[in-house]
């Protein structure tokens, strides 16, 4: 499976697999669907919420990696 990086879009992170949805929400992005979702960057969209970018990712990569 392809590894998340700070450059993908939510939109992005979602398409590979929609589970992470709960992660994003654990953070505060509650707003999956909405336009900026499919715009900003993952760091970017960190930046807006107060959520560390890295730590994000690295939360996200775990989160695929159960499913291997």
């Amino acid at each position: 499976m392809a590894s998340i990086n700070k450059q993908m879009s939510i939109g992005q992170v979602l398409n590979m697999d929609r589970s992470t949805a709960s992660i994003f929400i654990s953070h505060g992005m509650h707003c999956l669907g909405c336009p900026h979702a499919t715009a900003e960057s993952l760091e970017e969209a960190s930046a807006v919420h107060g959520v560390n970018a890295d730590e994000l990712v690295e939360k996200l990569n775990a989160h695929l990696d159960t499913k291997a």
